[in-house]
C-alpha cells in the first residue's frame, strides 16, 4: 500500500483520474463476481478497491462520478433466468479493516441517530460466508419465489434449484407473517467443494475456482436436477419485506429463523459492546482456518432493529451494519506486456497483462496500471518480476517491482501519443491524468464502446448485440449510431446471410431489438453514455424529472447559466456540479440532440414511476432542510423523505414544495419568505412524514 501515493496527497486532476479507473475496474470485477460467477479477485481484493474509492471520494466530495461503486449495487441479472423483483432491495455492505476503521463505523452510528460519544452499542456479530446471498418469499409460510442478489433491485428466479435444497425449507414451522422475505447465503463446505472438483477431474470436465463460484455455478443449472447433485448448504441471516414485525433484536429475529426451520450460523453472538465485538473479530480470525466454510470476516449488525430502521441506508450500504474484513495476501509474478485499452470517452487506460498467478485460491492474470504516470512512478516494465498485492489498493494492483530481478534489456515503457485504434494524437489536457484520443466520431473504439453500453443489460438489454456483433455491424456500416439499431429491421435479409448467421438467429435480433422499443426512462438515460451518469445518477434524473419530454426541456433550458432549470440540476441530491456540467455540456451539442430527437421518434420512453412511499403525502413533493433539527439528525430526516418518495434539494427556489424549518434557520428561511413557499416546523414535519405514528 505504501507503493501508492497516500489520499491525503492527491492532486484533484489525479483523483478524479483514478475515480474513473476505479469505476471501470469495480464494474467489471462486479460483472465477473455477479453475473458469470468467475470472480478473477478474492472479496478481498474487491474490498480494498473499495475502500481506496470511498477514501478519495470523502476527500474530494465533488468529485464523486455518477457510475461511482458506492452508488451502484452487484450487477444486473445475467441472461438465462426469468427476472425477479426483490420486495425490498437486496444491498451491500461497507467494509473496514482495523480497530479504528470499527471505531469510525461505532462513530457515525452515534452522530446519525445523535447519540453521545460514549454511548453504547449493542451488536450481533456474524461470520460473513463466502457464497451466493439469495432472497426467500414466504406466503402464508410457503416458499413461493427465490431469487439471487443480482443487482440488488432485480435478480435471478431460481425457485426451483432452491427448492432442491434440504436447508431451506418449504414450509415454515410454526406462526409466521403472512408476507416474508428472508435472506441467507448459499454456500459449499471445503470438504464438499473438494469432492466436487475431484469428480469433475474424473469427468474431464472444468474445475471450479474456489467454494463459491463452485456453490453459484452450481445453484445458477438452468437444469435444477444438476442443482439437486450438488451438495450446498444454507445459513439464513437477514429479512426482507415482511407484513408484520417478527423481533425488536436482530438476535431475537435469528431465534425466530431457527424456529421457522432454517439454519443459523451457531457461532453467531449478541454482543453488548464495541470491545467484545473486537475480541469476537479476534477469535473468528483465529478460527477461520479450521472452519468447515469459508469465511472472509465477520458481519456487525446494530442489534436494535427500530435503531436499524433509523438509521436506514446510504446509497449501497446500510448504516446499521459493517463487514470487518481478514487481510489478505501478496503474491510474486511476471509482467508479460502492457496493453492500451480505449474507452468510450476515448481515455486510454493501460492493462497490465501477467504470468496468471494463483494467490489464495484465486488465479489473478490482469492488473490496472490507471495511467502512464502510474507506470513511471513505479518505473514498471514488460519483462519485471512485480509483486501483487490484493488487499489495501486498487486491485489488482502492482505494488512493487523485485529489481533484482530485471532482465537487463527490460526497457522502459513509452506510453502511445496515438490511439491504438484509430491513429489519432492522444493527448493530456491540463489538469488531467488521463490521455484521451482525440478521434472522437472518427474512433472506432468509442464509438463501438458507445454503442455496446447502449445495448448492455443495464440499458436497452439487446440480447444478440454483445461487442462481437456491434463491432461487426458498425465495421460494415450497418450501424452508426444508436438510433441504426431499430433501423436494423430492413437489413433483416442481409443480416441472415452473414457468416455464422442465418435466417433463424436474424429474426431472433430483429425480435430482440423490436422488444426494447419500449424502455423505461431511467435505462434510457444511462444508456445514452453520458459521462459521469451511471445507473444510480440515471434513476436520481428519471425520478426528479418523470417524463424523458420534461428531462429535455429542463436540460435545454439549463444552457442558459443563472437559470432556474440550471440551478434545481445543480442542487438535486446525488446530482452535484460536475454531474451537471456534463448534462450541460452533452445537451450544447448539436449532434447530441439530434440523436436524442432520433430516438424518441422511434421509441416508447416509459415515464418514471415514483420511488417508494408512492401514497404518502410527501411523495413527489421537493422538499428542501435548513438549520438545526432537535429529534434527529439532518441526514436522518433526507433518509425519510426520500423513503417516503419526496425529492430533497439543498436550494429554495419557486419549485420548491416545502422547507423544513430548524433551529437557527438563516438564508433558506428568509428565501422561502420572499418565495412565497409554505414552511414546516420541526414538529409538523414530524407529523406529515408520519413519525408520530410509530
Amino acid at each position: 500500500m505504501s507503493e501508492r501515493p497516500p489520499v491525503e496527497t492527491l492532486t484533484a486532476a489525479a483523483a478524479a483520474a483514478e475515480l474513473a479507473a476505479l469505476a471501470v475496474e469495480i464494474a467489471r470485477l462486479d460483472a465477473a463476481y455477479y453475473q458469470d460467477d468467475a470472480p478473477e479477485v478474492t472479496d478481498a481484493v474487491y474490498d480494498a478497491l473499495r475502500a481506496r474509492n470511498s477514501a478519495i471520494e470523502a476527500r474530494f466530495p465533488d468529485l464523486v462520478r455518477a457510475d461511482s461503486p458506492n452508488r451502484r449495487l452487484g450487477a444486473v441479472p445475467a441472461a438465462g433466468f426469468a427476472k425477479r423483483r426483490h420486495l425490498q432491495p437486496m444491498l451491500s455492505l461497507g467494509n473496514v479493516f482495523s480497530d479504528a476503521d470499527f471505531a469510525e463505523f461505532c462513530a457515525r452510528v452515534r452522530r446519525f441517530l445523535g447519540l453521545a460519544e460514549d454511548a453504547g452499542l449493542e451488536f450481533v456479530g456474524e461470520p460473513k460466508i463466502d457464497g451466493l446471498s439469495i432472497s426467500l418469499t414466504y406466503e402464508n409460510g410457503t416458499l413461493t419465489h427465490g431469487a439471487t442478489r443480482g443487482d440488488g433491485i432485480e435478480g435471478e428466479d431460481v425457485t426451483a434449484n432452491l427448492r432442491t435444497l434440504a436447508a431451506i425449507p418449504a414450509r415454515l414451522a410454526g406462526a409466521a407473517p403472512a408476507l416474508i422475505e428472508i435472506r441467507g447465503e448459499v454456500f459449499m463446505t471445503k470438504a464438499d467443494f473438494l469432492a466436487l472438483n475431484a469428480e469433475q477431474e474424473r469427468a474431464g470436465r472444468k474445475l471450479f475456482a474456489n467454494p463459491r463460484n463452485a456453490a453459484a455455478g452450481s445453484l445458477r443449472q438452468l437444469d435444477a436436477n444438476i442443482t439437486a447433485g450438488r451438495k450446498l448448504s444454507f445459513f439464513a441471516y437477514a429479512m426482507g419485506e415482511a407484513s408484520e414485525p417478527v423481533a425488536e433484536t436482530h438476535a431475537d429475529y435469528l431465534a425466530r429463523l431457527g424456529a421457522w426451520g432454517f439454519a443459523v450460523n451457531p457461532l453467531s453472538r449478541r454482543l453488548k459492546s464495541e470491545a467484545e465485538a473486537r475480541d469476537f473479530q479476534a477469535e473468528m480470525a483465529a478460527l477461520r482456518a479450521a472452519l468447515a466454510y469459508d469465511i472472509d470476516g465477520v458481519v456487525y449488525k446494530i442489534d436494535d432493529l427500530a435503531w436499524q430502521r433509523r438509521l436506514g441506508f446510504a446509497g449501497r450500504d446500510p448504516r446499521w451494519a459493517i463487514a470487518w474484513k481478514f487481510p489478505a495476501e501478496r503474491a510474486e509474478t511476471r509482467l508479460e506486456a502492457i496493453r492500451i485499452q480505449v474507452g468510450r470517452t476515448g481515455a486510454l487506460t493501460p492493462v497490465a497483462v501477467l504470468q496468471p498467478v494463483n494467490v489464495g485460491g484465486v488465479l489473478v492474470s490482469r492488473a490496472s496500471l490507471h495511467n502512464e504516470d502510474e507506470i513511471a512512478r513505479k518505473d514498471i516494465r514488460v519483462g519485471d518480476t512485480v509483486v501483487v498485492e490484493r488487499a489495501g489498493d486498487v486491485i489488482p494492483q502492482i505494488v512493487a517491482v523485485i529489481m533484482a530481478k530485471r532482465p537487463r534489456d527490460a526497457a522502459a515503457f513509452v506510453f502511445p501519443d496515438r490511439c491504438p485504434a484509430c491513429g489519432s494524437h492522444a493527448v493530456r489536457v491540463a489538469g488531467e491524468v488521463a490521455r484521451r484520443c482525440t478521434g472522437g466520431l472518427i474512433c472506432p473504439a468509442q464509438a463501438v464502446e458507445r454503442l455496446v453500453h447502449f445495448c448492455a443489460r443495464g440499458a436497452f438489454d439487446i440480447e444478440g448485440m454483445g461487442e462481437k456483433t456491434v463491432a461487426e455491424f458498425y465495421e460494415d456500416g450497418l450501424i452508426r449510431g444508436p438510433a441504426d439499431i431499430f433501423r436494423l429491421a430492413a437489413h433483416e435479409a442481409e443480416i441472415a446471410a452473414r457468416e455464422g448467421w442465418g435466417e433463424v438467429s436474424a429474426r431472433k435480433l430483429i425480435a430482440a431489438i423490436a422488444a426494447r422499443r419500449r424502455i423505461p426512462l431511467a435505462r434510457f438515460l444511462f444508456a445514452l453514455g453520458i459521462r459521469r451518469v451511471g445507473e444510480t445518477t440515471a434513476k436520481l434524473l428519471a425520478r426528479h424529472y418523470g417524463s424523458f419530454g420534461h428531462w429535455r426541456a429542463e436540460m435545454t433550458a439549463a444552457q442558459v447559466v443563472g437559470s432556474e432549470a440550471r440551478s434545481t440540476l445543480g442542487n438535486i441530491l446525488g446530482i452535484g456540479p460536475a454531474i451537471a456540467e456534463e448534462l450541460v455540456d452533452f445537451f450544447a451539442e448539436e449532434r447530441n440532440r439530434a440523436v436524442l430527437d432520433d430516438l424518441a421518434g422511434l421509441l416508447e420512453i416509459e415515464d418514471a414511476a415514483p420511488m417508494g412511499g408512492g401514497d404518502s403525502a410527501i411523495a413527489g413533493k421537493l422538499i428542501v432542510f435548513t438549520g438545526t433539527l432537535t429529534t434527529m439528525t439532518r441526514a436522518e430526516a433526507k433518509t425519510r423523505a426520500e423513503a417516503l418518495g419526496a425529492k430533497v434539494t439543498d436550494s429554495v427556489s419557486r419549485r420548491t414544495d416545502y422547507v423544513v424549518l430548524g433551529l437557527d434557520a438563516g438564508s433558506k428561511a428568509r428565501r422561502a419568505a420572499e418565495l412565497g413557499v409554505a414552511t414546516l416546523s420541526e414538529a409538523e414535519w414530524r407529523t406529515l412524514a408520519g413519525f408520530d405514528q410509530e
